[in-house]
């Protein structure tokens, strides 16, 4: 197709995708469910397991293979800017009151999942079918360790947006262990992919890098440039003009610098949106960026990904069982790891509940690793189609599981604390 053809053909997915997630965000508003649930679901709708099943032809006219390279690229800019506003609204200062609870959850959070998921990959490796012929049992067992154990960092914080506890104690400490969570998984993915090529100090080069960064954005950037941005916004009330082109240009290239040394750009946006300092800067940051990368850029991220979804391939009660296990593997591991890590480190029973109900969710990283593993020839589309599915199911339940538990208490609502804080 020539480029003026693929621009032509791009305004029409757009307005498809957007018409058909909004119309979903409508339907699952009314049943309490985010609009990032939808939205993975409108991915799925639009993919071959519906769609390309109902309308072959309507599906390759509307995907055909020639435009999924721009998608591609779109998407990954919505996941970029979303994650450094995500990094924006982070409480630091809530965080550090709270740490001892956010690493306990964190730990528990990344090893009980991690272990079963490793027990999962020996049993996928038996019997075949789930990795690559080339795929040895140790990097199976990373894989899997890592897509139990990973988090839905964006799909918390939308969630946690939603339900108005961005900047509480809960919303904070749940989004930190989360954070951690997927940091844990990225580095043992990396590990993963090392193995593979042959670079056994991939994964040390991605932690390395990683901490570097994070010292740069925090001990560099920080005071060097948005801590002047920052005050020059606090005087005239308002973000300086340069500054948004500016904070962009930067963000581009910590997104390329973590994507290049294997932590992925998604984490180099949350680092540095994290590093801004609180006040008029962010506020006007978050209004510049915010409402078209929500509303434009991160569904199509998720149609992206419905796109090499096939439910046709689990066609077996063998296959449907697998999948059923992989999702109670998830649930189990992540779930009940982190309400007893949570208990462990103070919380009442209806406080670590609320937590482990909102860690249980995978949803966007979830689908970000196991495209990666796709695209890198670690899994095979059975079982991605199997982690796709997990994902939308941990996410779906986990909106209706945390308002089960959280609006138990009418105080719930206006005072989202720990128990162990509302004591003090």
């Amino acid at each position: 197709m020539s480029d003026p053809a693929l621009a032509a053909l791009l305004f029409v997915q757009v307005a498809v995708i957007l018409a058909v997630c909004r119309a979903l965000a409508w339907i699952f508003a009314k049943l309490r469910q985010p609009a990032v649930v939808a939205e993975m679901v409108g991915g799925f709708l639009l993919g071959p397991s519906l769609l390309g099943w109902a309308a072959p032809s309507l599906h390759a006219r509307l995907f055909p293979e020639a435009s999924l390279h721009t998608l591609y690229v779109l998407s990954q800019i919505g996941l970029v800017l979303y994650m450094f506003c995500v990094g924006l609204g982070f409480r630091l200062d809530l965080l550090a009151r709270h740490r001892r609870r956010a690493l306990a959850v964190s730990a528990a959070g990344i090893a009980a999942p991690f272990t079963l998921g490793a027990a999962l990959a020996f049993a996928m490796a038996a019997r075949g079918g789930f990795f690559a012929p080339s795929v040895r049992p140790v990097q199976g067992v990373l894989f899997m360790g890592a897509a139990m154990s990973i988090t839905a960092f964006p799909v918390l914080a939308r969630i946690i947006h939603e339900r108005g506890i961005g900047g509480t104690t809960i919303g904070s400490l749940t989004l930190a262990a989360g954070a951690v969570d997927d940091a844990a998984a990225w580095v043992a993915f990396a590990a993963v992919l090392g193995s593979v090529t042959g670079s056994t100090a991939l994964a040390a080069f991605a932690a390395a890098g990683a901490l570097g960064y994070a010292a740069l954005a925090w001990f560099g950037i920080r005071p060097a440039v948005f801590a002047r941005l920052a005050a020059a916004a606090e005087r005239e009330d308002a973000m300086p003009q340069p500054a948004l082109a500016f904070i962009l240009a930067l963000l581009a290239a910590a997104a390329w610098f973590t994507d290049m040394v294997g932590v992925h750009a998604v984490f180099g946006a949350f680092v540095l949106g994290a590093a801004v300092p609180r006040g008029a800067l962010t506020r006007d940051l978050r209004r510049a960026i915010e409402p078209l990368t929500t509303t434009l850029l991160v569904p199509i991220f998720f149609v992206y990904s419905g796109l090499n979804t096939r439910l046709l391939l689990i066609d077996s009660a063998a296959l449907w069982a697998m999948t059923a296990g992989v999702f109670l593997v998830a649930c189990a591991g992540k779930g009940v790891a982190c309400w007893a890590a949570a208990r462990t480190a103070g919380a009442n029973g209806r406080d670590a509940l609320a937590i482990a109900a909102l860690m249980n969710a995978r949803g966007m990283m979830e689908l970000i690793l196991v495209n990666l593993g796709l695209e890198r020839g670690l899994i095979t589309p059975t079982l991605f189609t199997m982690l796709v599915l997990m994902a939308i199911g941990t996410t779906l339940l986990a909106g209706p599981a945390f308002s089960a538990v959280w609006e138990r208490a009418p105080e719930s609502a206006v005072d989202p604390r720990l128990a162990a804080d509302r004591a003090q």
